[in-house]
């Protein structure tokens, strides 16, 4: 229920936005067109939310026998949980990472770079395995995929708006207040995108560990796999769409250095969830 409500409101907001962003350009028209765009949007993002996060990441379907230490784990992470077993892809990145996608558990895919698979042993792997598993039960999966293509669609339109006012403004005084109003809505629409984001993804980590520990019966592996991965992200680049970050176990840009990346991070500190593993807060 608690993930339905925020589902709702992140789709409500969409809808506002798309509507704020479609007055902005035509009037009342504009408005009802981009009502009409929206409903597209958040649409396709529940239906297909899984294929439009497993492209965008350029994820590889894989076999067990591709990849059959991913497979083994799962298959008894599944077992342990009561799960059915999700769809596994490989992405094609150093970066250590992974992410849950889909609508419910047997709609679910989880895709772990190939970064992952080089640099954690067989605790570590489980335990972000588990992870990404605790996700897909506790279906925080679909408001993830939701929130990600919300972001994308936004910043879609924003950037549409924003050409549209440079191509398409008047040179008068009223037509010089307009394009100048639809620029910061260009400008601010995917802020208040990735603030959307921000506010629905840093709990669903903190409850995805403790879920996940509870699963493995042991906060440790998954508390070393953090340290490996903060560390690596820090020095390895990864190429994601910025809208699809909030999906992953670790942000992707956490070595990007931003003034305010932590205001506009969307994962609680790692140091902090490491803490709350080992001091066993999950029990």
């Amino acid at each position: 229920m608690k993930n339905t409500f925020k589902t709702f409101v992140l789709l409500a907001a969409l809808g506002g936005l798309a509507v704020l962003i479609g007055g902005g350009i035509g009037g009342g028209v504009g408005a009802a067109i981009g009502l009409g765009i929206g409903l597209v949007i958040t649409m396709s993002s529940y239906w297909f939310s899984d294929k439009i996060a497993i492209k965008a990441s350029r994820a590889k379907p894989v076999t067990e026998a591709e990849a059959p230490r991913l497979y083994r784990i799962m298959h008894d992470l599944t077992q342990r949980a009561g799960m059915p077993m999700p769809r596994l892809y490989v992405i094609p990145a150093e970066q250590p990472n992974a992410f849950a996608t889909g609508r419910n558990p047997r709609n679910a895919a989880v895709a772990a770079t190939e970064g992952l698979l080089n640099m954690m042993d067989e605790e570590e792997l489980r335990g972000v395995l588990a992870h990404e598993l605790m996700h897909v039960k506790n279906r925080d999966i679909l408001i993830g995929s939701v929130a990600a293509a919300v972001a994308m669609g936004i910043t879609f339109i924003a950037r549409m708006v924003m050409w549209g006012a440079m191509f398409g403004g008047s040179s008068d005084d009223e037509g010089g207040g307009g394009l100048l109003g639809l620029l910061a809505m260009a400008i601010l629409a995917p802020i208040a995108a990735v603030l959307l984001q921000m506010a629905l993804s840093r709990s669903r980590e903190f409850e995805a560990d403790r879920t996940a520990a509870r699963l493995i019966g042991d906060g440790e592996p998954l508390a070393r796999s953090l340290e490996k991965l903060e560390v690596a992200a820090k020095k390895i680049p990864m190429n994601v769409n910025p809208a699809e970050a909030s999906m992953f176990i670790i942000n992707p840009f956490s070595g990007r250095k931003v003034n305010f990346a932590k205001m506009f991070s969307t994962h609680p500190p790692t140091e902090e969830r490491i803490e709350k593993l080992r001091s066993r807060s999950w029990v």
